[in-house]
């Protein structure tokens, strides 16, 4: 069954790369460049998953996942972070604003893929 997952990043060959991997394994996807495109983008609309950046314009990664949770129809939705960022002091801080997994780019597809079916199932 289809899920629908918003994939927020500032890079638009990294989006394209997520969605293309995503919608082969049978996903709709949402696409945001920043996190406040993405608030934009929480319209009422279900969304399944969300595949956040952490360093973008505007508002980061985290501050977008805390106003994420923050809405009462949104605060159960599941929060993959696909960033550069490695260090365990901004993991905690993913976990902290309420992201359930951390990613670090470069990705293989089927990592991420069996990510999602993990946070999915969940």
């Amino acid at each position: 069954m289809s899920k629908t997952i918003l994939i927020i990043d500032d890079s638009p060959s990294l989006r394209q790369i997520v969605a293309y991997t995503l919608t082969q394994a049978g996903h709709a996807v949402v696409e945001a460049a920043s996190g406040d495109e993405a608030l934009q983008r929480l319209d009422g609309r279900v969304l399944n998953l969300v595949i956040c950046d952490l360093h973008m314009p505007g508002i980061n990664g985290l501050e977008f996942v805390a106003k994420l949770k923050a809405r009462h129809e949104y605060r159960f939705v599941p929060v993959l972070m696909l960033t550069t960022e490695a260090s365990d002091t901004c993991r905690e801080a993913g976990r902290a604003a309420g992201a359930k997994a951390w990613m670090v780019k470069p990705f293989q597809p089927a990592a991420l893929c069996a990510a999602v079916t993990r946070l999915l199932a969940a």
